[in-house]
């Protein structure tokens, strides 16, 4: 196998976590035809079959599934060593690739990517929006650099460092306006909308209302997945739904809603960065969550938000 190439291998990378053809080809850039080609020389070249082809599916041979594992060693070392030539610097440059989870990014990345642009001139960023489970399997996959998720993430691979920490706040019809504040063991008893199932913030909101879905029904809540979707159900009269802070602004300027805090201890969240211990960019990465934690602190300011929590790894 002395003719393999690089590009070879990353289309199979690319194929073998799509499992269609026409998906791996747009990640990669390419046309259909031009990736079965170097799909098919790539299978010459090993001498056996990688994938089995089907009218409706892709799947890997056993032989792929184990030749995946150490091509996806592989590449992820090659992309360590571009990392470790980009830590030689003092500034982050090139290609930087963030994940950042649904509940966060449409509220944090337009003051985010603003910052980072003025504060990294040379920096390419690469956002990737996905729930926690996934950013975190592609950030120890070597496919993401650093994520934005909730934290603790408690993978012991991973370095945390926490940005800040906002409150939680009840999203309630307007004609609620007037009531009292329910407790939190009285939102149990009422029509409770939540994002659906793999959102972290649905896990935190329904261990606030001290909820054990495997003893309550799923019939009993309601479930979108999206907090906008979330507050225009509120607005429709259909139930109350909780929503982190800093997406206030954005979630009720266009709907007839009224917010409510919860007496103390309120329910909250703290968000940081997460990235890997081996990461060559770690240094950089760090003084990164600076500028980031500036920038947050700068947008809860706004919206009268926790303070940013205390900085450092964890």
């Amino acid at each position: 196998m002395k003719n393999l190439t690089l590009r070879q291998l990353r289309y199979f990378e690319a194929l073998a976590r799509h499992r269609h053809f026409r998906h791996a080809a747009e990640a990669c850039g390419i046309s259909q035809p031009a990736l079965s080609m170097q799909i098919k020389e790539l299978e010459q070249e090993v001498g056996t079959d990688l994938f089995e082809r089907s009218a409706r599916q892709v799947r890997l041979t056993q032989f792929g599934e184990e030749f995946s594992l150490r091509i996806r060693d592989i590449l992820r070392a090659i992309d360590e060593l571009g990392d470790l030539a980009r830590a030689s610097g003092d500034k982050l440059m090139g290609r930087l690739r963030i994940g950042v989870i649904p509940t966060v990014a449409p509220y944090l990345l337009p003051t985010l990517l603003g910052n980072l642009a003025r504060q990294y001139s040379g920096l390419d960023i690469h956002v990737r929006e996905t729930q926690t489970p996934r950013l975190i399997q592609e950030l120890q996959e070597g496919r993401l650099d650093t994520a934005i998720v909730a934290l603790p993430v408690s993978e012991p691979a991973l370095t945390e460092t926490p940005l800040f920490t906002e409150s939680f706040v009840l999203v309630r019809p307007a004609a609620d306006a007037d009531k009292p504040v329910p407790a939190a063991e009285a939102l149990r008893e009422m029509r409770l909308l939540l994002l659906e199932e793999g959102h972290c913030f649905r896990d935190q909101a329904l261990s606030f209302c001290n909820v054990d879905m495997r003893a309550t029904p799923l019939r009993d809540f309601l479930e979108a997945s999206s907090l906008s979707t979330l507050v225009q159900m509120v607005d429709a009269g259909i139930g109350v739904t909780l929503i982190p802070e800093m997406a206030l602004a954005v979630e009720t300027r266009s709907a007839s809603v009224c917010v409510a805090r919860f007496s103390d201890p309120q329910p909250s969240r703290t968000i940081g960065m997460v990235w890997r211990k081996t990461s060559p960019l770690a240094k950089q990465l760090l003084q990164m969550s600076e500028v980031i934690r500036h920038a947050t602190g700068t947008l809860h300011g706004q919206h009268g938000a926790n303070p940013p929590a205390a900085p450092g790894p964890t």
